[in-house]
């Protein structure tokens, strides 16, 4: 027969490695919405930034080439 002495130790641990898996898996499950949502909305945010500026400065440029000619 298991003495409660020793179960313990047992719930204790068990406890702990119950609560460690679930704070593991959300650190995972933040780093894997990071990399698939996150990630590559500020990538496409940042090419749409770069874009609009190169239609700006080619929109300024042409206008200029129009108010010279």
């Amino acid at each position: 027969m298991v003495s409660v002495s020793s179960l313990v130790p047992l719930v204790y641990y068990g406890g702990l490695l119950v609560l460690f898996f679930f704070w593991i898996y959300g650190i995972v499950s933040f780093a894997l919405d990071l990399k698939n949502t996150v990630i590559p909305g500020l990538r496409t945010y940042w090419h749409g930034r770069k874009q609009r500026k190169q239609q700006e400065s080619d929109n300024e440029r042409s206008e200029r080439e129009k108010q010279l000619y």
